[in-house]
């Protein structure tokens, strides 16, 4: 049984946006997006801390945007969408303090979600 719940995700076209919302359980330290296609490895997108610091995978730097509210929930603002963009879409989080080089590695979270679909077609 999946511990995060996410929400948001649906189909869109390509230049188009989307919002991920993940609810938390409790308070996690550190949060994390994760997206995944069949027959590839799950990917590490996009990671925030309780301190607001981020990382990204270059491949979304400048089109997505992830934040925390303090209230038990992370998202992931989506925008400029490309068909590329298409997968399964995982969050993830961890309450172990970790150098921000490893935080968007699948291996380093042990909460996750049951995910959530994102197309990305015309």
């Amino acid at each position: 049984q999946a511990e995060l719940e996410e929400s948001g995700g649906g189909s869109v076209q390509p230049g188009g946006s989307l919002r991920l919302s993940c609810a938390l359980p409790r308070y996690i330290y550190r949060m994390a997006w994760f997206r995944q296609t069949p027959g590839q490895e799950r990917e590490g997108v996009a990671s925030i801390d309780h301190n607001r610091a981020t990382t990204y995978a270059d491949s979304v730097k400048g089109r997505f945007t992830i934040s925390q509210d303090n209230t038990k929930a992370f998202y992931l603002q989506m925008n400029n969408l490309k068909p590329e963009d298409t997968g399964m879409y995982y969050c993830a989080a961890d309450s172990q303090w970790i150098p921000l080089d490893r935080r968007l590695a699948q291996s380093e979270y042990r909460s996750w979600g049951q995910g959530t679909q994102v197309t990305v077609s015309s």
